[in-house]
């Protein structure tokens, strides 16, 4: 049985950020780490982004020299009893502690029937998959137009892939943009070689030698050298579950980041918090609160009493066009667009009973603090009041 003053369950962004926020109060507490994955903590971001446009895959690693963490990879918890402050992993090794973080994370959303056969991109290791097929192959099937499928695809194009996009909205990132961005998005992504096939879903997949073959609801086939899914991510919740906290599309927090167990904190794209500036319960899984929770989880656990009041913020990267954005984002709110140029520049403001709850910053840039303010002022809008209220 080990000991340890501070145990985290999980190895990414949000576990690491919580050994710099633990060594930030105390620089002697033992701390251990258990991690499902065989790597050291990594960037997340940049296995969509900047390593398909040139940057080296050793720019992933986080910084954690002189932290002095047990690190204990390729090992999952399998049970956490509460009232012993024990965790137990697949290799039957029993830990002890004091404080616990659970910052597990999501698991890619699958199509059971469809085998094994495609790549469900979240990991490094899906990246090393991906980058080694394309190595050899020219043709690639995206399935999804939302936040995974939309960057991958843009970023297999950008290396002079074919790429065939298939999802069953009718726009890319229809869910989140407005509907003439979506549509734009569209003929943008042909005009960059990119084959669209909106309002479509796959009926089957099926290897061929070595090749698969993505069959789509209307009968086409599409033969590729590889296959990404980006269908989003479930909360990794059945270790808080069989500890018996409390569970609700992620694991609870209060705003100290504590679970219904005060001695355990969750952190990251696991954890259900409380967003003061929308006044409502949410779950975010983006690098910015991975971050700021998980630096904060790890200052509360050695001692401090913080309240996690940031809203985090997101961004993406789209051959040439990018975003940031901050609150929520949603196409069925009402939606007030300021173009600069359009589609191209421009800021969107996403609308909910005339009060502003979510900011699309389109190419425009430094300006997520103003939009963070503008919501939360709380004060009634029209699309008149917003027309040039923040620019780029």
């Amino acid at each position: 049985m080990k000991h340890h003053k501070y145990l985290i369950v999980g190895g990414g962004m949000a576990a690491d950020s919580a050994v710099h926020g633990i060594r930030k109060i105390d620089q002697d507490g033992a701390i251990a780490m258990i991690c499902e994955e065989r790597h050291l903590p990594y960037d997340r971001p940049p296995l969509t982004k900047s390593l398909w446009k040139g940057s080296a895959y050793e720019s992933i690693w986080r910084n954690a020299h002189g932290l002095n963490v047990a690190m204990h990879l390729a090992k999952k918890v399998m049970a956490v009893d509460p009232s012993k402050k024990t965790a137990t992993d697949d290799a039957g090794n029993v830990y002890t502690y004091e404080k616990l973080l659970l910052a597990t994370g999501g698991t890619a959303r699958r199509f059971p029937a469809f085998g094994e056969s495609m790549i469900y991109y979240r990991t490094a290791d899906d990246y090393l998959k991906l980058r080694e097929l394309s190595q050899h192959g020219s043709d690639f099937v995206v399935i999804g137009g939302g936040f995974i499928g939309s960057e991958i695809a843009a970023a297999l194009a950008m290396n002079n892939k074919r790429v065939t996009m298939i999802f069953p909205e009718s726009g890319i990132g229809a869910r989140v943009y407005a509907p003439p961005l979506a549509e734009f998005l569209n003929s943008y992504y042909r005009e960059k070689g990119v084959t669209v096939l909106a309002s479509e879903t796959v009926k089957s997949v099926r290897t061929e030698g070595a090749k698969t073959i993505v069959t789509t609801a209307n009968g086409t086939d599409i033969s590729a050298d590889g296959v990404v899914a980006g269908l989003g991510i479930s909360p990794n919740t059945d270790l808080a579950t069989q500890a018996g906290l409390a569970v609700d599309n992620g694991i609870v927090v209060d705003d100290q980041l504590r679970t219904s167990n005060p001695d355990i904190y969750a952190a990251g794209d696991v954890a259900n918090f409380h967003s003061a500036l929308l006044d409502k319960r949410m779950r975010v899984e983006h690098e910015d609160n991975a971050n700021v929770m998980g630096e904060m989880a790890g200052r509360n656990m050695a001692g401090q009493s913080d309240t996690y009041r940031h809203q985090p913020f997101f961004y993406s990267d789209l051959f040439d066009l990018g975003y940031e954005a901050v609150g929520e984002l949603d196409s069925r709110m009402d939606i007030v667009e300021d173009w600069e140029e359009p589609f191209r520049k421009g800021v969107i403001y996403y609308l909910r009973d005339g009060f502003v709850r979510g900011v699309l910053l389109w190419n425009t840039w430094g300006q997520v603090d103003a939009a963070t303010q503008l919501i939360a002022k709380k004060t009634a809008h029209s699309s008149e009041t917003l027309m040039g209220r923040i620019t780029g």
